[in-house]
């Protein structure tokens, strides 16, 4: 096999990992805006929350997969507070208004956490997972991204069996179609909300901890991994759970060649200008 064959099967590796971890994040606002119509712009600071409390955890059970576990929880206990006081707030009003709310509210918050957490985390992080490369048919791939698209999967694959087979996801799926159908049909919509936004959360906290495998994170970074969910879901289609997941594929590897080929900036670029051409050919989506 060519060289260039070998390195493009290892990128092509690698972008599939970053496109999972990239649809992890955009389910979280893909669920939570079409459950209820509010723009989570705090899921980057979730995902930035479960990579600290993993290497906090793991100082002091000493076990990396214990630690994790724990953050988990931890971040699902701090998800159901937020949703318990600002979401409910936010939930008392309607339509457009409950769109900005939602918008203002948890971009503050997000503020408020980063700022908070920037003071006892003011460097760069990774979780310690020793993870070698390993060499296939001559083909270098990255053991990190192996892990990734293996618990990605597991997730994708348990997330499918929720909403396809459970009462509680097929209630979500039928309020994200029609709330007031699914009210008059004794849905409660509330406890529901509640519920996915904490899933959301811990699924975000989730792909944060597979993005720093291959990586230092630094509590900055929350703010891009917000956008780029939101890059993801918009691209998705806003509301379609099946369409996060395939855009988080497709952005991935298009930002994974292009990083490779053209530098981080240009990969940037590519990620904007994808979700720039959808917003041009489908503007009323965020509306709908």
């Amino acid at each position: 096999m060519a060289v260039g064959a070998r390195l493009l099967i290892g990128l092509l590796v690698d972008g599939i990992s970053s496109g999972l971890i990239l649809a992890m994040l955009g389910l979280g606002i893909t669920l939570v805006f079409g459950l209820g119509g509010v723009l989570n712009l705090a899921i980057g600071i979730f995902s930035l929350l479960g990579i600290v409390l993993v290497m906090e955890a793991t100082g002091l059970v000493g076990n990396v997969f214990v630690g994790v576990l724990v953050a988990l929880v931890a971040v699902g206990l701090v998800s159901l507070a937020v949703d318990r006081s600002l979401l409910s707030l936010v939930y008392r009003s309607e339509g457009q208004e409950r769109t900005l709310i939602g918008i203002f509210g948890t971009l503050g918050l997000a503020f408020f956490l980063e700022g908070a957490l920037i003071l006892r985390y003011p460097d760069v992080y990774s979780i310690p997972a020793e993870i070698e490369l390993l060499r296939v048919a001559g083909i270098v791939i990255r053991g990190s991204s192996l892990v990734s698209i293996a618990l990605g999967l597991v997730v994708f694959g348990l997330l499918y069996v929720f909403f396809d087979r459970t009462y509680m996801g097929q209630a979500t799926r039928t309020v994200m179609q029609d709330e007031v159908g699914a009210t008059l049909c004794g849905i409660d919509t509330r406890q529901l909300r509640t519920f996915v936004f904490v899933l959301s959360a811990v699924v975000a906290a989730l792909a944060g901890m597979l993005y720093s495998f291959t990586g230092e994170v630094g509590v900055a970074s929350s703010f891009q991994l917000t956008i780029n969910a939101v890059i993801v879901s918009v691209v998705g289609g806003v509301t379609s759970i099946t369409g996060t997941v395939v855009a988080g594929l497709i952005l991935g590897i298009i930002t994974t060649y292009a990083d490779a080929f053209v530098g981080a900036y240009f990969a940037a670029i590519a990620l904007f200008s994808v979700a720039i051409v959808v917003l041009l050919v489908r503007p009323g989506e965020i509306g709908a």
